[in-house]
């Protein structure tokens, strides 16, 4: 089966749609799938629902599908970076469901093992467990959480070998696994294509039975969410 596709428009073509539900993975701007999020937003759908820790920033990552108001849905724990986000949220124009870091990424990869539900502790008592099931475990109450099947997912790695094999590199390993796992397609963009069987077994991230479609995304420019300076001292 040929994974490996020209370019993100290629390995997109004939997946999207109107009203996709995508898993999208990285932390911050670190580990984000640039290259497929320019297709998404070249090819015009909308009323889209992602599932991230984060939207980005104004105008980078899926900050961009904001900004083209091609974004229905946030499912996500941070988004305190991204002003189009506060706008359109504040306006009534996106809808957004805050999720718990953690909750969110195990919803990942509890829809990549195909477990429909489970209990978790955290968000009992607030706002998370409004209108959510309550079950009662050793004394202690825990929440019911949905696992999050995703039409598709996008990922960004360092590695992958023809058959799909991917590795990550340090933090971008964060959500990208567990969102590559819950899509129905992952496609996945890499910095480096090598051939089948150059990689460490022991050190693949994500097996290749997960991946669909690989676009070669480089080269990459190194983006920084905050920058934080200081004067120099006097000599």
């Amino acid at each position: 089966m040929k994974k490996i596709y020209p370019s993100a428009e290629a390995a997109l073509d004939g997946v999207l749609r109107d009203g996709l539900l995508i898993a999208s993975g990285g932390f911050g701007l670190c580990g984000i799938p640039d290259r497929l999020l320019d297709a998404i937003r070249a090819s015009g759908v909308k009323d889209l629902t992602f599932a991230s820790n984060n939207a980005g920033i104004d105008n980078e990552g899926i900050g961009k599908l904001l900004r083209t108001q091609q974004v229905k849905k946030m499912i996500s724990s941070y988004v305190g970076e991204n002003k189009e986000f506060e706008r359109q949220y504040l306006s009534g124009e996106l809808e957004v469901e805050f999720c718990p870091q953690g909750t969110l990424a195990e919803r990942m990869r509890a829809g990549g093992a195909g477990i429909p539900g489970f209990y978790t502790k955290t968000g009992v008592g607030t706002l998370v467990a409004e209108g959510k099931e309550v079950k009662t475990f050793g004394g202690q109450e825990y929440i019911l959480e949905e696992g999050i099947f995703a039409d598709l997912a996008i990922v960004k790695a360092w590695k992958a070998d023809e058959t799909g094999n991917v590795v990550f590199r340090k933090t971008a390993r964060n959500f990208n696994v567990p969102a590559a796992t819950c899509g129905k397609i992952c496609v996945v963009e890499v910095e480096e294509i090598v051939p089948t069987g150059s990689l460490d077994p022991d050190s693949i991230h994500l097996p290749g039975v997960f991946v669909q479609r690989i676009v070669l995304g480089a080269p990459y420019d190194k983006k920084i969410e905050f920058t934080t300076t200081r004067e120099r001292e006097a000599a």
